[in-house]
């Protein structure tokens, strides 16, 4: 079974949209993060469709990441734009 994340994925994420490899904790860093597992988690259940366990995790993945865009939002509302034009969110 392959590596379902590589750290050095994560790391080129948080680098590019949290600023540095280390920072792991920045808000943009964290929903860029989710919006890579939910991409793939969406092409997975499209193959899958009976993969119930992975769907109950997307919609977990999915309001966690909305609970932080809308953190993002209160806290710092250009970055907050910023980040949805960048990650092409929200159409």
């Amino acid at each position: 079974m392959a590596v379902y994340l590589p750290s050095e994925k994560k790391k080129e994420i948080f680098k590019e949209f949290g600023g540095s490899e280390s920072n792991t904790g920045s808000t943009e860093g964290q929903i860029a993060l989710l919006s890579y597992r939910i991409k793939e988690l969406s092409t997975h259940l499209h193959n899958h469709k009976k993969d119930h366990c992975t769907r109950r995790a997307l919609l977990i993945m999915v309001g966690k990441r909305k609970r932080l865009l809308v953190y993002l939002k209160r806290e710092d509302l250009q970055g907050y734009r910023a980040l949805i034009k960048k990650l092409g969110l929200r159409g």
